[in-house]
């Protein structure tokens, strides 16, 4: 009866960590439909680039250094051990070991195996990764973003991603609750995504001298709605892959009230995105829908489970509004980021974590303290990172080369060749 719930629970890992990969499908579809038609091969190729990179670096080291005590999965040649001299007692991972009644005969330990357990974790390296990606559309040169997405994927999230989920947090006394990351993945990336912002500067042609906003519409708003429906499918395995098992009748009944929460909180997103569009301008915005699909998401990442269905709709509703106005205010203040990414995964990712005061009880001055260390640490630790390199290579585009677009300077082929 052990091994069949440990092949159950690594079967439903392993397909929950498919859902979050797919949710990179998602991001790219959302951003090459928001940017330009002449910058949509350049983001196609950086959210290619991303993943991999965050999948190698994790594998490398991302791995062990947020859950000290693992050993890195880094095997060139078998029988030759590369985990730099890291135990590869699990102990010190809560996901992996202490379950009552789990198996351990040295190869899985709790209730699924060291394998499904990093591919669970690394899909979710990639979609921080993705968040930065979206915000620095059309103006940062390519080989500047990848070597900073080596330095985010392997070292940066790791380092806060332990104190939510490799015990960090508890070790010092800091009562922090966030199920399946709206502070440890989605405001990580909206922090690094506007400490890259504040460096690269806005893409040319977007204000004027005066200060004033010039539209700059994305090329293809149906290919991003595709996006924002595979980030919603994405966001059920995100969420409900966090409960880390369904072999159980109390566990499958959870997973099933993070599937409804999950979705009840995108669709509360969404309709309060459109009705308050439509009170303040006349219409209903679908760039400003899609975004409040992906707040509502983000609202409830921090606590999918404890809710009910219809506290969901409003804990995303809540999320929908907020990502409304920190859209238009920090574009107004000079931020462009053309996708919203920033304020639909970092403002509302505050939100996110600090509403589980409410919704499940969690400790406030605990979830801020959780806040504001994820953000601060990862804004300070990429603004110098980004600053490095920088020094060492432009990271910004030129105005020339971004009036001829990144597909053509960038990688040579034109996502939409035949119009001009």
């Amino acid at each position: 009866m052990e091994e069949i719930k440990f092949a159950l629970d690594t079967f439903y890992a392993v397909i929950a960590g498919a859902l979050v990969m797919w949710m990179a499908a998602g991001f790219t579809m959302l951003e090459a439909g928001l940017v330009q038609k002449k910058d949509v091969s350049e983001i196609v190729t950086k959210n290619l680039g991303l993943y991999s990179i965050a999948c190698i670096m994790y594998l490398i080291c991302g791995f062990a250094l947020m859950y000290s005590g693992s050993s890195s999965f880094f095997g060139l040649f078998p029988g030759i051990d590369t985990s730099w001299g890291l135990s590869t007692s699990t102990e010190a991972d809560p996901i992996m070991y202490g379950a009552e009644g789990s198996i351990s005969d040295g190869d899985f330990v709790g209730y699924y195996s060291h394998q499904a357990d990093f591919f669970f974790q690394v899909v979710f390296v990639a979609t921080a990764m993705s968040i930065v990606s979206g915000a620095v559309a059309g103006r940062m040169r390519l080989l500047p973003f990848f070597l900073f997405a080596v330095v985010l994927t392997g070292f940066i999230y790791p380092t806060q991603g332990f104190w939510n989920w490799g015990g960090g947090f508890e070790g010092m006394g800091i009562s922090y609750s966030d199920y399946a990351g709206s502070g440890t993945v989605h405001l990580c990336g909206a922090a690094a995504a506007l400490a890259v912002v504040t460096v690269l500067g806005p893409r040319k042609g977007k204000y004027n001298y005066d200060g004033s906003v010039n539209p700059m519409p994305g090329s293809n708003i149906p290919m991003a709605a595709l996006g924002a429906w595979i980030l919603w499918l994405g966001w059920f395995g995100f969420n409900g892959g966090s409960e880390l098992k369904v072999s159980e009748v109390s566990s499958a009944t959870a997973v099933s009230q993070v599937f409804l929460n999950t979705n009840m909180a995108a669709a509360g997103g969404v309709v309060a995105a459109l009705l308050l569009s439509l009170g303040l301008t006349g219409k209903m915005d679908v760039t400003m829908a899609i975004n409040g699909a992906i707040a509502g998401l983000v609202s409830i990442t921090a606590d999918p489970l404890s809710p009910s269905g219809g506290t969901s709709v409003i804990v995303g509703a809540i999320g929908g509004i907020i990502v409304y106005f920190s859209i238009l205010f920090l574009e107004k203040r000079g931020i462009d980021d053309p996708v919203g990414a920033i304020s639909a995964h970092g403002v509302v990712g505050i939100y996110g974590v600090l509403v589980v005061s409410l919704t499940g009880g969690a400790d406030f001055l605990g979830q801020l303290t959780g806040v504001v260390m994820i953000a601060a640490f990862t804004y300070v630790a990429s603004y110098g990172v980004v600053k490095l390199i920088d020094r060492i290579m432009p990271i910004r585009a030129t105005d020339e080369e971004q009036d001829l677009g990144l597909d053509v300077t960038e990688i040579g082929i034109e996502a939409y060749p035949e119009f001009k």
